[in-house]
């Protein structure tokens, strides 16, 4: 490639030397462009390796950066001007990229934090994953400087990564997607506890998204799919929970929603006492 360019190109004049260095740069341009494409048909024959994709699609995201990288230090070597003074160049290089790495810590600091994510993958694309209540969705890409996280409201989340590698990150897909979620009911004083849990055992089962997830021995001790406990009993009214297993961590909340629902219809249809709030100012003023 170099005997092909030094010989199309006068590389001692000046003209001969922008039209090289475009050439070249143009050539760069193609080449990543290629690169990307192949590493892109990689990403989508690993849809379900999320370890494999996140570290292509990272790789994916660096092209450009790296490819940048090798045409600048490649023409600084191939042009004799350039070439000759490159020890001039290199060590005003250092000096620039001292004062530039001060100033934009914060972006080496996120190449890095990147760099570490893929390595150790606290998460991957593709996962669940939640920092706080506003801050949850599906990761779907991790760049050089940040992550992008998909809400469920289809939104974007653009984290940095120094933030996200630092902050303490609830990963429901890292491991293992089944996930055992907690729905709250509350109960009258004078319901039927043992008929509020035969419902919410029987409608819980109904849902497409639970599973059984007992062992074989409790399985034959005849131990209920579905462990509905009294939690706490309050003056007005019985807290109790239901212990739920799910296959799709992604449809916790729909399931929530709709097992609620068809819990309430059957409260009320079979007439399992509901609460009743209480006003204490009133029940005093009453009183007195």
């Amino acid at each position: 490639m170099k005997e092909l360019l030094t010989y199309e190109f006068n590389l001692n004049s000046f003209f001969g030397i922008v039209g090289y260095i475009l050439l070249v740069i143009l050539i760069a341009w193609g080449v990543s462009r290629v690169v990307r494409a192949i590493i892109w048909q990689l990403i989508k024959h690993k849809k379900e390796d999320r370890f494999g994709r996140t570290s292509i699609q990272f790789l994916r995201n660096s092209v450009t950066f790296i490819i940048g990288l090798l045409t600048v230090i490649y023409i600084i070597m191939t042009v004799p001007a350039f070439r000759s003074k490159a020890t001039l160049i290199f060590s005003g290089a250092g000096i620039i990229a001292a004062i530039i790495g001060f100033a934009a810590q914060a972006a080496l600091s996120n190449l890095i934090a990147g760099a570490f994510i893929v390595i150790f993958r606290p998460f991957r694309v593709g996962d669940y994953i939640k920092l706080d209540e506003t801050r949850v969705g599906i990761v779907e890409d991790i760049t050089l400087r940040h992550t992008v996280i998909n809400n469920f409201e289809n939104k974007r989340l653009i984290i940095p990564n120094s933030v996200i590698s630092t902050d303490s990150i609830l990963n429901h897909t890292i491991e293992d997607s089944h996930i055992l979620s907690f729905n709250n009911f509350k109960l009258g004083i004078k319901a039927d506890i043992d008929l509020a849990r035969k419902i919410i055992q029987d409608e819980a089962v109904k849902l497409p998204t639970v599973i059984d997830y007992r062992t074989p021995e409790q399985v034959m001790a005849d131990v209920n799919q579905v462990d509905v406990r009294v939690i706490d009993i309050h003056p007005d009214h019985i807290h109790m929970r239901a212990y739920v297993w799910l296959n799709e961590p992604f449809q916790e909340f729909k399931t929530k929603c709709n097992l609620k629902e068809a819990v309430h219809k059957r409260f009320l249809k079979e007439g399992v006492d509901l609460p009743i709030p209480i006003n204490i100012n009133e029940i005093i003023n009453k009183v007195n």
